[in-house]
């Protein structure tokens, strides 16, 4: 899966946890969740695990702990469906 079909996804799940709706338009790899789209710690966790639903992986908490920008989140995707993929 590409960054861009990540991002493209991260964006509808991001989407009911934010009101920053023109940061959420140029979501990028350098957008943080908290201090960009202003996502608080509990939603933040809901987020974490829509992303699980949404590819079908499993985060565990250290993960999670890093999950704070979309560059990290996207790495973490990417690493467990690479993960997945051989089983």
């Amino acid at each position: 899966m590409t960054k861009d079909e990540i991002i493209a996804a991260l964006k509808t799940i991001i989407k009911p946890y934010s009101e920053e709706t023109t940061v959420l338009e140029t979501l990028s790899e350098n957008t943080d969740f908290i201090k960009d789209l202003k996502i608080n710690s509990a939603n933040l966790v809901d987020v974490v695990l829509d992303v699980e639903e949404k590819f079908g992986i499993e985060i565990d908490n250290d993960s999670m702990a890093k999950m704070l920008t979309v560059q990290a989140t996207i790495e973490i995707i990417q690493s467990k469906l690479g993960n997945n993929a051989g089983e």
